[in-house]
């Protein structure tokens, strides 16, 4: 069955979902965009993900043409036509047709456009025994270049960073910040564990604000488990009892091994496996 997308105002099929080539979320990656996962047809923090979408924006001089509540109900919407029981959605704000130079008030209007379908997870083996990484040599954006908060359409620089990654046969890279502490991977938050204390990057440190991230330093300190943000460097990640990433897509997943030395006794370990645990529940309801 042919998707719906929901494209600037309307339902439609897939093969009438067309943006552009002048406009400017593909010729300059100007625009925003927020990751959203489904659950049991219930759409997962949604409320944080639109206020974090116009955040974005506004830090970019981007007006959406839309309500939050409207944007709220045409992801809903989308979801329903679909018959999305458990999946994601990629909800994106360009913006817009415009002229081909960087000016972005030559655009007439911003474009807006939802997708929800199915997702591709880690495979479930990985969940189990742990992933390995890597550090990456791409340096993370200066949070003067571009504040790491903003999810914009240009993802060049995490995307350099798994290049790495896939070169080196793992399936993620750290990324470091100019001062050389740990920021993010190329796709999600990471958490370390010493001494039965978890500890991740501020965001100051290039770390996007993850909705995943604090739904699960939340779940930690309901577990009695004490979190603190504070800058982190590599050695920090070489000598740590365990490690995690979280993400919209990933969830709760452990990491074994940075750069060929093993993490713990090399498999996730008991408070990544708890976290993982209570994020499950936390997400189905339970």
């Amino acid at each position: 069955m042919a998707l719906k997308i929901w494209l600037d105002g309307r339902l439609v099929d897939e093969s009438e979902a067309k943006i552009s080539v002048f406009d400017h979320g593909l010729l300059y990656g100007d625009g925003v965009f927020e990751g959203i996962r489904v659950y049991n047809k219930k759409v997962f923090e949604l409320d944080a993900h639109i206020r974090r979408l116009y955040d974005s924006a506004r830090a970019i001089r981007l007006q959406i043409p839309m309500e939050p509540d409207q944007v709220k109900q045409a992801v809903e919407q989308t979801v329903q036509a679909n018959g999305v029981v458990d999946g994601y959605i990629r909800l994106v704000v360009t913006r817009g047709v415009g002229t081909l130079g960087l000016n972005p008030f030559n655009c007439s209007r911003p474009s807006v456009f939802i997708i929800a379908d199915k997702i591709q997870l880690y495979p479930q083996e990985t969940y189990e025994k742990g992933m390995k990484v890597i550090s990456a040599t791409t340096v993370r954006n200066h949070p003067l270049a571009l504040p790491p908060q903003i999810k914009s359409l240009n993802y060049l620089n995490n995307i350099l960073a798994k290049i790495e990654a896939i070169d080196s046969n793992v399936l993620e890279a750290i990324m470091y910040n100019y001062e050389g502490y740990v920021a993010e991977a190329t796709g999600d938050n990471i958490f370390i564990v010493r001494k039965g204390v978890i500890y991740t990057p501020p965001v100051e440190a290039g770390a996007l604000e993850g909705i995943t991230r604090a739904v699960v330093i939340r779940l930690a300190q309901k577990e009695g488990i004490q979190v603190q943000e504070k800058n982190l460097t590599r050695y920090d990640l070489y000598i740590c009892d365990e490690c995690f990433l979280t993400g919209t897509a990933a969830e709760v997943i452990g990491v074994v091994e940075i750069d060929g030395r093993t993490i713990g006794n090399g498999s996730p370990g008991p408070i990544t496996q708890l976290l993982r645990r209570r994020f499950f529940e936390y997400a189905h309801g339970q």
